[in-house]
């Protein structure tokens, strides 16, 4: 078809044939909302590279969630800060470990909501890795029955979904196999299958405190260069029972979130991580984009590459201005009543 037969500004032209074209849908139900609870009471400490973002104990961990509820936001995904670090990351895995009482507050409070909680160490060490150091580097499989006790810890408390991020070889059937044979087998485990050794954490390490002490995660974490990689370590996840692949970083990787989604038909995650929204935060600072706008434009690029789940920090957002229109939304900003 050529010009004049064929006009694409005929669909263009009136919102109400846009909006029944429309390739790509974007829901509340698509987004997952990442915390940071910490250890105390009457902390809510804004992280300085991610405006909006808090650092924050129970009370205010579990008004917060309320909020997000309400605005239809239907999950959030917990990171621990807790009281004290030591080698092997015990309050990880410790029954009155800050993530385990956070779970048990917002099941009390905030029963609809479901709770994701991320599975790792490195929020818990005081080396700040993702498991027990030996020579010089995680070791794997010793780390393995660490991340299977704390996913076990986590479903005792209330939690509905694991997540395991630690990237270690085996994990995610050590965890399967932990929790099946302690009667938890209907908890469903997202794993992060793809994850990248991502300049893009920068602001995720301040939050969480999590920076490592030496070196850095490459030898765990998959080289930015690799594509076919990520079709094996997602292949091995699927193999060892995983119920939903994640792809981490986002924005750098949305060829991979569709290769992801193109070789598998189990749902796909993607994490819109700390640097991406610090970026557009920055960015909005200075006047140089309609901050709104980049969000949902970004939002609608994860699910047009294949993601059918988004944990972003712009949840609230996103939620609030789907609840209210987002084009309604775009022509009061604009205020000309613009199309």
């Amino acid at each position: 078809m050529f010009y004049p037969v064929y006009r694409a500004r005929r669909l263009r032209g009136k919102e109400i044939f846009r909006n029944m074209v429309r390739e790509t849908s974007l829901s509340t139900h698509d987004l997952i909302y990442p915390m940071f609870s910490a250890f105390g009471k009457g902390i809510k400490k804004e992280i300085s590279s991610m405006p909006g973002i808090y650092q924050q104990s129970i009370e205010y961990i579990v008004e917060e969630a309320q909020q997000a509820y309400e605005l239809g936001v239907p999950a959030v995904i917990l990171f621990g800060i807790p009281e004290q670090k030591d080698a092997m990351g015990s309050d990880a895995y410790s029954d009155t470990g800050i993530i385990q009482e956070t779970i048990r507050e917002l099941k009390k409070n905030v029963p609809g909501l479901a709770v994701i909680t991320d599975v790792c160490m490195c929020e818990y060490t005081d080396h700040g890795h993702c498991g027990v150091i030996k020579n010089g580097d995680v070791d794997n499989d010793e780390t393995l029955e660490l991340l299977a006790k704390e996913a076990l810890s986590h479903a005792r408390a209330g939690a509905d979904m694991v997540a395991p991020s630690d990237m270690m070889d085996g994990r995610v059937a050590a965890i399967r196999e932990t929790l099946d044979n302690n009667g938890y087998k209907d908890v469903p485990l997202m794993s992060y299958a793809v994850k990248y050794a991502s300049g893009y954490y920068g602001p995720f390490r301040e939050a969480a405190e999590s920076t490592p002490q030496f070196g850095d995660r490459r030898s765990y974490q998959m080289d930015p260069a690799n594509r076919l990689e990520a079709i094996r370590e997602a292949n091995m996840d699927v193999e060892e029972g995983a119920d939903i692949l994640m792809v981490k970083p986002g924005l750098p990787y949305l060829d991979i979130v569709r290769e992801v989604r193109n070789a598998f038909n189990l749902p796909v995650a993607v994490y819109n991580v700390s640097g991406e929204y610090s970026m557009i935060k920055a960015a909005s600072k200075m006047g140089w984009i309609d901050e709104d706008r980049v969000v949902m434009e970004t939002m609608l690029s994860f699910k047009r590459a294949g993601a059918d789940l988004i944990l972003t920090y712009h949840a609230k957002e996103v939620a609030a201005l789907l609840k209210k229109g987002y084009e309604a939304a775009a022509k009061e900003r604009c205020g000309c009543g613009c199309k």
